[in-house]
């Protein structure tokens, strides 16, 4: 019975739960600014990440953090998060066929780049 239920309980929990964070080289173009620098890649469900910034509290403007959420192969909405917790809608992106590591939107792109 402990070894079924640990099994479930293994199961359950999702995959991203066993992925951790880590440390990536991002190049983030917006109309506002680019950053370009060392961020926290967050591994989520599926192929979607987070990205926050590892010197100080912001990658530029209010944006402390970066959502990137995969809703189909190839397609992801992203998102900004301001330090006041204001969810700020980017738009949707496609992946960049030149460099998998970048998220093309049509004023913007995220790119995180594994060490």
């Amino acid at each position: 019975m402990k070894r079924a239920l640990l099994l479930f309980a293994m199961l359950a929990l999702p995959a991203a739960a066993h992925a951790r964070p880590r440390i990536a080289r991002c190049v983030i173009a917006t109309e506002e600014a680019p950053y370009r620098g060392p961020c926290r890649f967050v591994p989520d469900r599926g192929a979607s990440f987070g990205l926050e910034p590892v010197r100080g509290r912001r990658f530029f403007g209010e944006i402390g953090s970066i959502s990137v959420a995969v809703i189909k192969p190839g397609e992801a909405e992203v998102s900004g998060l301001t330090g006041a917790g204001i969810n700020s809608r980017w738009g949707s992106a496609r992946r960049s066929r030149r460099d998998p590591a970048c998220w093309e939107g049509q004023d913007f792109s995220v790119c995180a780049y594994q060490r």
